[in-house]
């Protein structure tokens, strides 16, 4: 049986924790602009998650426009509209 969170408001889906993190991360300057964030395979591991639940993740992240996919070369935190010169 799943472990339910002790805050009411936490996510409750797996890909909810995976996100909140990455978000934290990115918005704390883990991950600079132009940097490359952990591979599916990497996020897997390090939250326990299967593939599609990392998978579905990265694309919210794409979706809010935070990262951007390069096909065969990973995703990457997208850079603010005014740092591109």
């Amino acid at each position: 049986m799943p472990e339910r969170p002790s805050d009411p408001h936490a996510p409750r889906a797996p890909y909810m924790k995976v996100l909140a993190a990455l978000v934290t991360e990115i918005e704390a300057g883990k991950y600079a602009p132009g940097a490359k964030i952990p591979s599916e395979a990497e996020l897997c591991e390090r939250f326990g998650v299967a593939r599609e639940t990392a998978r579905r993740a990265v694309r919210e992240l794409r979706e809010r426009g935070l990262v951007e996919t390069e096909w065969g070369k990973g995703t990457f935190v997208r850079r603010a509209d005014n740092d591109e010169t």
